[in-house]
């Protein structure tokens, strides 16, 4: 298991002040500046990427053959063989990331350098309105028009004259996540206010153009069996912050609670946990969690329902929940720690920032294995043991009051790095039902623990490189996790604030209750 899993998720913004080799033009129809890179200058980035990846990425070939990942870079410097804008540039380097289906692999918008942001990412060109995709559609969750022109439950079919379908499609080029499981990708293209930066926000008007400011929807209402028009105009990212700016405040460095708990009629807990990235946060979530815990046990509750939907991961605070689940000891899923180096090349770490140092040099924490690992791909490999894990996986042992009533996790493709963990633990033990959609992650395993922001020199571009490979003792498939009780929402279920999943665990604690 990978420790500390989700640290590419801090907000930590590494700007680099490296000169930019540009030349600069005035787009008459767009009139913001565009940053033109010289071609040479982008094969001369290409050449340190291919470097970096190939020496230390521990995924690259888990998904993709030598000659593939070869293929791809060719591509990349096919593309990049003329000057462009960096706009280009950045989309080029961004599809050949999402070629290596590793969801810590991207140009990470939280680590741009502000020249980079302010360019690419900080136009008014943000659709007013939060949604998830069904099937090929857009479901409008929120409505930020200021006019009511998108009630909760609204079907987008085509935007600015293009059909949700073909934006799904090319948008999906670029979305990051591990191996096959195209559930996370979809998932991470929906705008919910869950980041500063979304995918979706980021990508789209670097593929498609947003004229004048505005939007033109066809969409169908809640109720209406007839398609409309709705013109709107786009927003700037700071409007489309506001609804999450305290939150974010809270996080940082507060003690606000993030957790919410909440008994239901019949006596079933409920917790909802929207994040587990509280590296900053003050609050002291172990102990809230645990008072809440012995609290359960104490009052005989006969369910814990724990609701980590759109919860991509951050700390392993799931294992303070599973010490209360055991009576005793449970290994987690046996993987093994694999590094490709020792240490770094000399002449990369000018390109390379992280925040401990020690990942530029394992020493003896890296040490060669006497045969292959049997999941891993055939190249060269260390095991890692500086993180002292179990050679079987990491051990939760019981902790403070045992809980006995049923538990039920709530799940969807967000879950891709600790929580991902979690459910595939809970699973596996049989501690639970997992009830929802199909998770992110995969059960291949994935790549983080340890990360170089890689400063691309000439474009300035930010390329994260996870460090650390968790690979399982056996063959696994290509995929997330299947809940054991599926559930699908409808945008009738968005349009009247029905919680399909929440309402389907209510219903099988019933019938247990019955019986």
């Amino acid at each position: 298991m990978l420790k500390k899993l989700s640290r590419s998720f801090l907000l930590v913004l590494w700007l680099s002040r490296l000169t930019v080799s540009t030349a600069w033009s005035e787009d008459a129809a767009s009139s913001p500046k565009q940053t033109i890179l010289r071609a040479a200058d982008l094969q001369a980035d290409v050449k340190v990427l291919q470097e970096a990846y190939t020496e230390l990425h521990p995924g690259l070939y888990r998904y993709n053959s030598p000659a593939q990942i070869d293929a791809a870079f060719a591509e990349l410097r096919k593309k990049l063989n003329h000057d462009q804008p960096l706009r280009e540039a950045y989309l080029a380097f961004s599809v050949f990331a999402a070629k290596i289906r590793c969801g810590h692999t991207y140009g990470n918008f939280y680590n741009q350098p502000k020249q980079v942001v302010d360019e690419l990412f900080s136009g008014r060109d943000r659709v007013p309105f939060y949604f998830e995709w069904n099937g090929s559609e857009m479901v409008v969750t929120r409505d930020f028009t200021g006019e009511g022109l998108l009630p909760a439950g609204t079907r987008v079919l085509k935007v600015n004259g293009t059909p949700t379908a073909a934006i799904l499609k090319r948008l999906i080029t670029v979305a990051r996540a591990d191996g096959s499981n195209d559930a996370k990708r979809v998932a991470l293209l929906g705008v919910q206010g869950d980041d500063r930066w979304e995918t979706f926000d980021v990508f789209y008007p670097l593929f498609f153009s947003v004229k004048e400011g505005m939007y033109v929807l066809e969409v169908r209402k809640p109720g209406e069996s007839r398609t409309s028009t709705v013109r709107a105009g786009a927003l700037t990212p700071e409007e489309r912050l506001q609804p999450i700016k305290a939150r974010e405040e809270a996080l940082k460095g507060g003690s606000t609670e993030v957790f919410e708990w909440k008994y239901l009629d019949g006596g079933a807990a409920y917790l909802r946990m929207p994040s587990w990235a509280l590296y900053d946060s003050k609050w002291d979530w172990n102990r809230w969690l645990g008072d809440h815990l012995d609290e359960l046990a104490a009052r005989h509750a006969p369910a814990l329902i724990i609701d980590v939907r759109g919860n991509e991961g951050g700390l392993d605070v799931g294992n303070a929940i599973l010490s209360r689940l055991i009576n005793s000891d449970l290994k987690l899923s046996a993987t093994r720690r694999l590094v490709r180096y020792r240490k770094v090349p000399e002449d990369l770490l000018p390109y390379l920032d992280t925040w401990d140092r020690s990942f530029r040099d394992w020493g003896e924490s890296a040490v060669e294995m006497d045969e292959p690992w049997p999941t891993a791909p055939a190249v060269h490999y260390f095991r890692l043991k500086k993180y002292d894990d179990d050679a079987d996986g990491d051990v939760v042992k019981p902790e403070g009051t045992h809980f006995g009533g049923r538990v039920y996790v709530l799940v969807d493709a967000s879950n891709s790095s600790a929580t991902f963990q979690f459910a595939q633990t809970v699973q596996q033990n049989r501690l639970g039902p997992l009830v929802g959609t199909p998770t992110g992650g995969n059960q291949r395993g994935i790549n983080g623990g340890a990360f170089f922001f890689l400063r691309l020199p000439h474009s300035n571009i930010e390329m994260d490189l996870p460090l650390i490979g968790s690979f399982p003792s056996s063959a696994k498939p290509d995929a997330g996790l299947t809940p054991d009780v599926l559930v699908h929402t409808t945008a009738q279920d968005i349009a009247v604030h029905r919680d399909a999943g929440l309402d389907v665990v209510k219903g099988l604690i019933a019938r247990q209750a019955a019986h």
